[in-house]
């Protein structure tokens, strides 16, 4: 029998895809888009966790406003995942404990920090994701690895201290080095995760660039996941491009057809099946997840 496939969008508040006319009229707070949002999809990833910590209260809210059923996939804050974090974007205590050199630095590692603050981020980013456990409705918390990452000892054992630091929460693993499925490296790669339950993130990603992942559709969990980050080739790497422009990318029907027959065999590997549209310019996503969401029969 063929696991539960939900299609969605990596955010349901980008700032263009508010200004796109994706919302009606009559849809202007916070919470009647959510409630919006889940009339049309099953399931949604918060990429708001990534640039600063949830708070318990809105999680709580998030759960409220969304029917029974309803996913919410978090991607992890980026200082877990080896990105260097602002830091205004550290919370009041943690920065307050910040030697007088590093309160002066934009960014700083999870590294710089004391071991007592790296544990108040950690306890703070977990206790805030307990209502949408509570409820049933949190699905994976998503680490995606900087390009710089690559396949080592302690990139492994980095995998495995995340994987403990989320205790109940299912973790979900996304890498942007193509090391990873180099020769010898794919079969080593696939079968770590499977060993410790890890699902691996499928991208579609601009191809034939230095820092391009291959499509590999794999089930490592019962929870698979596919993550469609556009194909624009010319902004991908360029430097200095914003996060809207390098997301900046409509697929076609005909590439997203390429996809149905690997979800699909994807569906027939794992429980459950999450395929979320990460193209968040204007209405993009929501548009391309509702012709796959079509193409699928998951309408």
């Amino acid at each position: 029998m063929a696991g539960l496939i939900k299609v969605g969008t990596c955010s349901w508040t980008d700032a263009t895809l508010l200004a796109s006319g994706f919302y009606p009229s009559h849809v202007r707070t916070p919470e009647e888009r959510l409630q919006f949002y889940a009339t049309l999809f099953p399931v949604v990833e918060v990429d708001s966790t990534y640039y600063g910590l949830p708070s318990e209260k809105v999680a709580g809210l998030w759960a409220e406003r969304t029917p029974s059923g309803f996913t919410f996939d978090v991607k992890a804050f980026a200082a877990f995942t080896g990105h260097p974090t602002p830091v205004r974007s550290l919370p009041k205590a943690v920065r307050e404990a910040l030697p007088a050199p590093l309160r002066t630095k934009a960014r700083l590692y999870l590294r710089d920090l004391a071991p007592e603050s790296q544990e108040v981020l950690w306890e703070m980013f977990t206790r805030a994701l307990l209502p949408l456990d509570s409820a049933g409705k949190l699905g994976v918390v998503l680490f995606q690895f900087p390009p710089w990452f690559v396949p080592r000892q302690s990139s492994w054992k980095q995998v495995v201290t995340c994987r403990e630091r989320m205790g109940q929460y299912r973790v979900a693993v996304e890498f942007r080095n193509a090391l990873w499925f180099s020769e010898g490296e794919r079969e080593r790669t696939l079968s770590f995760l499977g060993e410790h339950r890890l699902p691996y993130v499928a991208v579609d990603e601009p191809h034939g660039l230095r820092s391009s992942v291959p499509a590999v559709a794999e089930a490592t969990a019962e929870i698979a996941i596919v993550r469609f980050h556009g194909r624009n080739r010319e902004d991908w790497e360029r430097k200095g491009a914003t996060v809207q422009e390098k997301f900046r990318y409509l697929y076609t029907p005909e590439e997203l057809g390429e996809w149905v027959p690997r979800i699909r065999r994807l569906a027939e590997q794992a429980r459950e099946v999450h395929v979320l549209f990460s193209n968040c310019y204007g209405s993009y996503a929501p548009t391309n997840a509702q012709q796959i969401q079509a193409m699928l029969g998951e309408a």
